[in-house]
């Protein structure tokens, strides 16, 4: 089984994806991490160095590297919108859209480190707002192309893991 974490930053890829690798038998991956890795380079010092057309093309590169062979992957925010990696991830397994509301996206994101993450550097809070609405409209039609569209923060984990279950049967 592989599953694909979809969805906006701040959406609890990765802290669900930490989570549900145990209760699927399965090793979690987050695409971000493995990239950094291999670039020897946050993403922040990457899109800063080359731009972002080569961080994503990267970005796609490291997606599809990966071994799919019993995996919870946590992708980037913005990866099923580029290079066909929506169409991809849905080709190679089940794709999970973490449909979490702007409210709450807003919530998480407030109150990390903004330089940390380059598409936030420089935002005060109302610019933020503003940034998660227009970019969220812009990604929600790849984001729902997703197989299973949960809204995560009112979903229990065991729920999370049974649904993904149920659909691979």
């Amino acid at each position: 089984m592989t599953v694909f974490l979809i969805g906006f930053m701040g959406a609890g890829k990765t802290t669900l994806g930490k989570k549900l690798a145990p209760k699927l038998q399965c090793t979690f991956v987050d695409v971000d991490h493995l990239l950094e890795q291999r670039e020897g380079m946050a993403i922040k010092d990457i899109i800063a160095t080359h731009g972002e057309p080569y961080f994503r093309q990267k970005e796609s590169e490291t997606l599809r590297s990966i071994d799919l062979n019993n995996k919870i992957i946590s992708t980037g925010g913005g990866t099923p919108c580029f290079h066909d990696n929506m169409a991809w991830m849905k080709a190679h397994g089940i794709t999970l859209y973490l449909n979490v509301s702007e409210k709450v996206i807003y919530s998480r994101l407030k109150t990390v480190d903004r330089e940390q993450r380059p598409l936030l550097r420089g935002l005060d809070d109302e610019q933020l707002r503003t940034f998660i609405k227009e970019r969220l409209n812009e990604r929600r039609p790849f984001y729902e192309q997703a197989q299973l569209s949960l809204d995560t923060v009112s979903v229990p984990l065991n729920d999370v893991a049974e649904q993904i279950r149920n659909y691979t049967k």
